[in-house]
């Protein structure tokens, strides 16, 4: 027998290894790589000529194959096979046979055993006696195993195995492997739930099936004619059902999900999901309500390089609730590089949301935030670039759903149908110029049901006609900046003209407005060391002046189409213009004077405190209102004041003032506190109040009760929540302190039980100032395997501030973390 290929045993060491190349190719590899142990490394370099002496010696690393997570099919014929053993006897390029501590190793797969033989002309392993295999960090055990090693076909007998992708395990009469990606497992248990000490132990839920065809490819599994127990209680029996191996998106029918609700009743909704590829999926989710019917919608989502959206819509004929067909609808499509003839290389934005009717946003109060709302546009932009300038051509329209029940009406907005848009942007001109010109035609229709008009009595808007406006806005400004101060003068001159379709309350049906701005903007910016409880801080002193001119122009015979006033706050105190839109340009005299101090950490530039005071000095009335509006005429404007602190990780606070000096009271507050010490434990509250029209209290919190009585629960490991037996109440509550009632609310329960997760949740959302959708939630996850009762968990993630799941995942199993 040739032994070239053969490492004798040695002394002290138990065992031996042997190389078994599959051809004669591989056996210069084999030689190749047994030519690299230390001894031939060191004898091979006293034989290097001189010539080679001078030599970078630095390694120079390269990639391989073998260091993959999924070793590609061309190379696993070019691995090598290594077998190791007590006792080692065979033929070269026949057949060998270890017997006692039988090793074989060849890429991803390591099979251990009491005895192997390896016939190398068939590549057939079979192994006998405590039999273990690790195939890419998926392992099996049993007393029999016979493998094609290249193909990965074979069959293994009554074995016990573990998958790495979500650590679930169980055992089985046979396994056949049809090749490395696919297996069926016959007469199977299926479980997460991991072995704790203790002779009584059994796993919270399993799955037993008559079979299970294993897809690695796709990271699915398929069982037949199965029943999965839950505290050894048999709740689910199916002929047929898939579930993942991994997180990876697979098609197939989801778990149905159901619930109790004051308006649908008991709901049932039975979804599909279709993996039509990677960058696109559908979700049909058919749903039956027992005092409504059945309501039929579905989703679609796709993403290419250059362009991406979601279609979501639902259908439901015959609503019982309100004895009508019922119908919502919502696009978003986003494209850049879109070439066009004449335009060119363009962009287009679509969003369009519409609904068959005004009760849909009450009565269907979970089919997307947009669509509860009761204003929902449709809107379509295109977008180009022309020799430097950007242009723009936008239709805007909107459904208004009213809601006659409560008295509450919305005066609909304004269509904007043309919208045309130019604008050029100069920068680094000569001198440090820059400049702006944008020029916009828009269209502005509006039509009201006569029988509403009743209600916008004494609004002036609400009876102007319909009409066209012309907009140019030319500015120029000369940025003087440096390390430490800036100052930046701007002049810009803004002129409206206006064509009515018919006469204005003031006779007219052409108007014209131009009106002229000078504003100067100017900063500093200072910084100093700082100690604070003992800890280093950079701070700075950031003060700045904002003067703004504008003469008066008479404007109250214009039309307002899309002109509002801003909100007070740290972004609009230090604008030129009050009041948002075009038909609006308020007349200035006045100095916006503020400061910042932030505290930064000088090693990461971390923000842990930030303080800000803002107030306007008036030096002459202001005159431009809005319709029906008084001029103003107080020198000093409310203070406003900004804080947030963050100055250790488990607190964080923030808080924004209003506050009158003529008063002595504040306009408005906003006052938030989040306390978050570790994971999974967070209390937020905010306090919103807005002098004479609403004052609220909003709590959210997820917070083990275990704390309580001390109890940590059984470790579980990273990103697997805090431990198995903990009960966690999650919450969020909006209570309205003038009403004295809760607005909207959401209280839950969640159990880990360490494989499985158990959420309670009721829901309370307001529809009116006398209506309330009021709903329970049930869901039970199995974890890595599949969920049955309501979606407990989105409402969770949707609704309570900082909310975290106790399963997220951390990092991705690696078959190397798994390799023996």
């Amino acid at each position: 027998m040739d032994n070239r290929f053969y490492k004798s045993k040695v002394a002290r060491r138990p065992a031996a290894r042997v190389l078994t190349p599959m051809h004669h190719e591989r056996n210069k590899a084999s030689l190749a790589r047994f030519a690299l142990s230390p001894v031939a490394l060191v004898a091979a370099s006293l034989l290097q000529p001189a010539a080679h002496a001078q030599e970078d010696p630095s390694p120079h690393l390269k990639t391989t194959p073998q260091l993959r997570e999924d070793i590609p099919r061309a190379n696993r014929s070019q691995l090598p096979t290594f077998v190791e053993g007590d006792h080692i006897q065979g033929r070269t390029d026949l057949e060998t046979t270890v017997d006692g501590n039988a090793v074989l190793r060849r890429g991803d797969t390591v099979i251990r055993a009491d005895k192997l033989d390896y016939n190398q002309a068939t590549d057939l392993a079979h192994a006998t006696g405590n039999v273990h295999v690790n195939k890419a960090g998926n392992v099996f055990e049993g007393p029999l195993l016979e493998l094609h090693l290249e193909s990965f076909e074979g069959f293994f007998n009554e074995p016990r195995y573990r998958f790495l992708q979500n650590n679930a395990y169980g055992q089985a009469d046979r396994i056949d492997f049809v090749d490395d990606k696919h297996s069926i497992i016959r007469n199977a248990t299926y479980t997460t739930c991991q072995r704790y000490p203790g002779p009584s132990w059994m796993p919270a839920w399993i799955l037993r099936a008559a079979s299970i065809s294993v897809d690695q490819d796709e990271e699915t599994g398929y069982a037949k004619n199965a029943v999965l127990s839950f505290m050894g209680l048999p709740i689910l029996p199916v002929p047929g059902m898939s579930f993942p191996l991994s997180d990876q998106r697979k098609s197939g029918v989801l778990p149905p999900t159901f619930g109790l609700d004051n308006v649908n009743g008991a709901e049932l909704t039975l979804p599909y999901y279709w993996n039509i590829a990677p960058n696109r999926d559908a979700t049909i989710y058919p749903t039956f309500m027992s005092k409504r019917g059945v309501d039929l919608g579905g989703e679609f989502r796709y993403l290419e390089p250059t362009y991406n959206g979601v279609i979501r819509g639902d259908y439901m004929p015959t609503d019982k609730l309100r004895d009508r067909d019922r119908w919502g609808l919502t696009l978003t499509h986003t494209q850049s590089g879109l070439v066009l003839p004449v335009l060119g290389p363009s962009a287009l934005v679509l969003n369009i949301n519409k609904v068959s009717d005004e009760n849909y946003w009450r009565d269907f109060t979970r089919s997307g935030g947009t669509l509860t709302q009761r204003l929902l546009s449709q809107a379509g932009t295109l977008s180009w670039n022309w020799y430097g300038v950007a242009l723009s051509a936008r239709v805007l329209k909107w459904q208004t759903l009213q809601d006659p029940t409560s008295n509450s009406f919305i005066l609909p907005p304004y269509d904007q149908s043309p919208e045309l848009t130019a604008t050029h942007v100069g920068n680094n001109l000569w001198g440090g110029f820059e400049t702006t010109v944008t020029a916009d035609y828009t269209r502005f229709t509006r039509s009201i049901d006569a029988s509403l008009l009743p209600q916008f009595a004494g609004i002036p808007e609400a009876t102007q006609p319909n009409g066209d406006r012309s907009y140019l806005q030319a500015q120029v400004s000369r940025p003087f900046q440096a390390p430490g101060w800036f100052v930046v003068p701007k002049l810009q001159v803004i002129t409206r003209h206006y064509n009515l379709d018919s006469p204005s309350s003031t006779g007219i049906t052409t108007a014209d407005s131009t009106v002229p701005t000078f504003s100067l903007d100017s900063g500093l910016v200072l910084e100093r060391d700082a100690t604070l409880f003992g800890r280093r801080f950079t701070q700075t002193l950031e003060p700045r002046a904002f003067y703004v001119y504008t003469p008066f122009r008479d404007q109250s015979r214009l039309p307002n189409y899309d002109s509002a006033l801003l909100d007070f706050n740290f972004a609009s105190i230090y604008t030129e213009n009050i009041f948002g839109g075009s038909d609006r340009i308020v007349d200035n005299n006045l100095l916006t004077l503020g400061a910042t101090t932030r505290l930064l950490d000088p090693d990461t530039g971390a923000e842990a405190a930030k303080f800000a005071l803002a107030q306007r000095l008036r030096f002459s009335n202001q005159n431009v209102t809005l319709p029906g509006g008084t001029p103003v005429s107080d020198r000093l404007s409310d203070i406003l004041f900004g804080a947030s602190v963050a100055l250790v990780r488990q607190w964080s606070a923030e808080t924004t003032i209003q506050y009158n000096p003529k008063t002595g009271d504040s306009a408005r507050q906003v006052i938030g506190v989040r306390y978050s010490p570790r994971n999974y434990h967070v209390i937020s509250a905010a306090f919103r109040r807005q002098q004479g029209v609403s004052s609220e209290v909003d709590i959210g919190w997820q917070w083990p009760l275990n704390d309580l009585w001390g109890d940590r629960g059984q470790d579980l490991g990273p990103g697997m929540g805090e431990g198995e037996g903990r009960w966690y109440s999650v919450g969020r509550m909006d209570v309205s302190l003038l009403d004295k009632r809760l607005v909207d609310g959401v209280l839950g329960l969640e159990y880990d039980g360490g494989c499985w997760l158990g959420r309670v949740v009721l829901e309370r959302f307001q529809t009116g100032t006398t209506s309330a959708n009021k709903r329970i939630l049930f869901q039970l996850e199995f974890v890595g395997f599949s969920h049955l009762g309501s979606n407990a968990l989105q409402s969770l993630k949707e609704n309570i501030p900082r909310y975290q799941y106790l399963r997220e995942r951390v990092t991705t199993p690696s078959r190397f973390s798994n390799y023996d």
